[in-house]
């Protein structure tokens, strides 16, 4: 059996009778914002992280302008080139000073049985053209021609 219609009045209706009355009595209330729901001791944190959320206000981001971008390439290509060449220009001045310091540095040698002096010198000092050494062994050790006997012991510049 199925009623339709009753007079009697359900509790449901009994409490939304007065409905219209009860909502202009009361003062209108503003939902807080999410941020004053929480706590004011326990801060943000990202998910899984110790990691704090910052609070401070974030500025947006400008776009950068394509000329903008193209005038730091430029620049940033200028200074490239310019280290280059000053990388170049430096090494191209340190090389006289490497080699006389190649040079210059001298050891005592002992002639091998059969050995000419330009043996010597290729010996002491392969990178360097034999002839120049050979003049620069005559004159440390103050020799007239390019004799020298085996055993005898000679001050040579060496590379």
């Amino acid at each position: 059996m199925t009623v339709l219609l009753t007079t009697e009045t359900t509790r449901r209706d009994r409490a939304h009778a007065d409905y219209p009355a009860r909502r202009a009595a009361r003062p209108l209330r503003i939902a807080p914002s999410p941020v004053t729901r929480r706590p004011r001791t326990a801060g943000l944190r990202y998910p899984n992280t110790a990691v704090r959320v910052s609070r401070a206000p974030h500025r947006r981001r400008r776009a950068v302008s394509p000329a903008a971008t193209v005038g730091l390439a430029v620049l940033a290509g200028l200074i490239t080139v310019w280290l280059g060449l000053v990388a170049q220009f430096g090494a191209a001045a340190n090389l006289p000073e490497t080699a006389a310091a190649a040079s210059e540095t001298l050891a005592v040698v002992q002639v091998k049985p059969g050995e000419s002096l330009n043996q010597l010198a290729a010996r002491v000092a392969p990178a360097t053209p034999s002839d120049q050494v050979v003049a620069r062994i005559r004159d440390l050790n103050k020799l007239d021609g390019v004799d020298v006997r085996a055993g005898q012991t000679l001050i040579a510049p060496i590379a």
